[in-house]
């Protein structure tokens, strides 16, 4: 039997802008976050309010019209909102300078995980959901599921030698390390960094062809911004295909990874993403042994 708050009991939400009090569950929801949608989709919870644009193919259902366009990732539709009365709304990461704009209109909470608490974040998040919309258990099994995999992974990890993770945009090539945004493959499952110097902005350092030669990983983690965003940009493969690349280990031993750049890099720590990356990590260090 759930612990949580009764449907009718108000309930006092902890979040990254402070603290926001919702007079009951709420029926009606609204969230910019593709993480937290993620999320509400695993758990079951009905979505009223999405962004207009860049709905991954996997939660595509809700880019039909019986769902609100309330905006873009970045930027809300006020009138829209306020005219539709949420009971509450959502934002992170890309939408949370809009939050004091956003409180004033509706309840709304803050679900932005820091990047040297991706993990963790993507589970507590998980567990305030459930708390909020009376899914405590739905929400502890997702959690439950996602640790048993991420161990599997750490055990994998310790063998697998020196990984880099770069993104590919345009042409360009950016490298992230340990504490980055997707530095948690470092931080939480064990990975060995190839390069501990890589600035841990959120952009990435950008580095060139001979700097992956120097740096030589065993495994090349790639992120393939502009098949993420739809652009017409050069792809991941053809950027990287080049005899300096070839020459690293990584492509020598068949071990660059291009990864599911939809949930690496737009959709972020949504508790089921965050699994089905797992997953697809492992299977991948499974088919090199």
């Amino acid at each position: 039997m759930s612990g949580g708050p009764a449907a009718s009991e108000e309930i006092r939400v902890r979040h990254a802008q402070g603290e926001t009090v919702l007079p009951a569950r709420p029926a009606r929801v609204f969230t910019f976050d593709l993480a937290a949608l993620d999320t509400l989709d695993a758990l079951g919870v009905a979505v009223a309010g999405v962004p207009g644009s860049n709905v991954p193919d996997y939660l595509g259902r809700y880019r039909g019209e019986e769902y609100l366009k309330i905006g873009s990732l970045f930027e809300p539709d006020f009138e829209a909102i306020a005219a539709a009365e949420p009971d509450l709304v959502i934002v992170a990461g890309r939408s949370s300078p809009r939050y004091a704009e956003l409180s004033r209109i509706a309840p709304t909470i803050d679900l932005t995980v820091a990047p040297d608490a991706y993990l963790q974040g993507a589970k507590a998040n998980a567990a305030l959901l459930g708390l909020i919309f009376g899914k405590e258990a739905e929400a502890g099994n997702l959690v439950a599921g996602l640790d048993a995999a991420v161990a599997s992974l750490q055990e994998a990890a310790r063998p697998a030698g020196g990984v880099l993770v770069i993104m590919t945009n345009g042409g360009k090539v950016t490298a992230y390390g340990p504490g980055s945004r997707f530095g948690w493959i470092h931080d939480d499952i064990g990975f060995a960094p190839a390069a501990t110097e890589v600035v841990a902005a959120t952009h990435g350092e950008a580095v060139s062809f001979e700097y992956l030669l120097q740096i030589n990983p065993d495994w090349l983690f790639v992120v393939d911004r502009d098949s993420a965003i739809g652009s017409a940009g050069a792809s991941a493969a053809a950027t990287l295909d080049n005899d300096l690349v070839a020459a690293t280990k990584a492509a020598r031993n068949g071990r660059i990874v291009y990864v599911d750049t939809v949930r690496w890099y737009l959709v972020g720590p949504g508790i089921a993403a965050v699994r089905t990356v797992i997953d697809e990590i492992a299977a991948a260090l499974g088919k090199s042994r």
